[in-house]
């Protein structure tokens, strides 16, 4: 991210905080608490190996995941919740979905509508959930098909489109309901290889823009020119936590460098 851009972003509120945060499946404990912040403008990169709870991280912050215990809190606001006094009285569905709206998430699979074309897969959502007209969404729709430059495949289908075109259409959506923080879960995973570029550009220039973000990846380039900060997860707990630079090439716990040697090599 530019110096710019963090410097206009950055404010005493984190957009992400996260204090104790429990998360159990029945009697499985996913997550054991975890305590982070992500500051607005920050583009933190959380790795691990498979189960280390990360993607069930990711959920809680938008509540698709209730929480077992702790707080999140989104741009100063309770996840799921409202206080008053010392009790914590859970939102309704309407209220949470609205406070969902400012989050963007994007998946591993593209999730996109079969039977729309690509901007017709951006529109669905602003016209639907903000209620705007479809000129203004179909406007928005092609700056956005442009921004990650695809406006020549408007009208193509998702069946038409490559792996790495059609990630790139979702995080195009995501972006169409103006969200204050974007979380990736292993967005490049279900791609082949020589589509995985073609994305992390895409993904590299909203970090330049000053786009919050929370990238869940085993691609450790990117974290490592991209990333503000690096956050290493193993069984349900953040294991280490630092500059994406400084974690990659001095690993302070044994099981990070164990990870890392495996993934690097």
């Amino acid at each position: 991210m530019t110096d710019t851009a963090k410097t206009d972003a950055t404010t005493d509120t984190p957009m992400v905080e996260s204090a104790g945060v429990h998360k159990y499946f029945g009697r499985l404990e996913v997550l054991k608490g975890i305590d982070l912040q992500v500051m607005p403008g920050e583009v933190m990169c959380v790795v691990g190996p498979s189960g280390s709870g990360k993607s069930t991280f990711l959920r809680c912050i938008n509540h698709l995941e209730k929480l077992t215990a702790g707080k999140l809190w989104v741009d100063g606001e309770l996840v799921g919740y409202r206080q008053k006094g010392d009790k914590l009285y859970e939102l309704r569905d309407r209220e949470v979905a609205a406070k969902r709206r400012e989050i963007g998430m994007v998946f591993q699979r593209f999730n996109l509508f079969p039977h729309m074309n690509a901007s017709e897969n951006i529109m669905e959502a602003p016209i639907q959930v903000r209620g705007e007209s479809r000129s203004l969404a179909r406007e928005r729709a092609m700056t956005l098909l442009e921004r990650v430059g695809l406006a020549e495949k408007a009208k193509a289908y998702p069946r038409e489109l490559s792996g790495g075109q059609q990630q790139r259409v979702a995080i195009a959506r995501a972006l169409a309901m103006e969200p204050k923080l974007m979380l990736f879960d292993e967005p490049t995973s279900a791609l082949d290889p020589e589509l995985v570029g073609e994305v992390l550009a895409v993904m590299r220039k909203l970090a330049q823009e000053g786009m919050t973000m929370i990238v869940v990846t085993h691609e450790m380039g990117f974290a490592r020119e991209v990333g503000d900060s690096f956050v290493f997860m193993d069984d349900g707990v953040v294991v280490e936590h630092g500059h994406p630079r400084e974690v990659l090439a001095n690993p302070q716990h044994e099981r990070t460098k164990s990870f890392l040697g495996k993934v690097l090599s």
